[in-house]
């Protein structure tokens, strides 16, 4: 296994997901239901499996299409969605 490939993957989405609306959500479903472990399991299941979703798309995906590529199509929809969110309409 690759150690710091795991702790850099690890670092990287622990710090991207703290304060997002995922965790919100957490939050507030956990504030109303009262029910911690109920809304832990469900929020991480949900979780390994968008993250098992993403690698295996990505590793389907980069047998076709260059690396370089996917990151400049991946830039240009994080600047659309900014602009979109900036904008107020989404």
């Amino acid at each position: 296994m690759d150690w710091k490939l795991l702790a850099t993957t690890f670092g990287t989405l622990f710090v991207a997901e703290l304060g997002d609306k995922t965790q919100l959500a957490c939050m507030l479903m956990t504030a109303k239901t009262q029910k911690p472990w109920t809304v832990f399991l469900g929020s991480s299941l949900a979780l390994v499996l968008v993250s098992f979703l993403g690698v295996m798309f990505a590793q389907f995906i980069c047998q076709y299409v260059p690396t370089d590529v996917i990151k400049k199509i991946a830039a240009v929809a994080f600047v659309i969605m900014g602009c979109l969110i900036f904008f107020d309409k989404i």
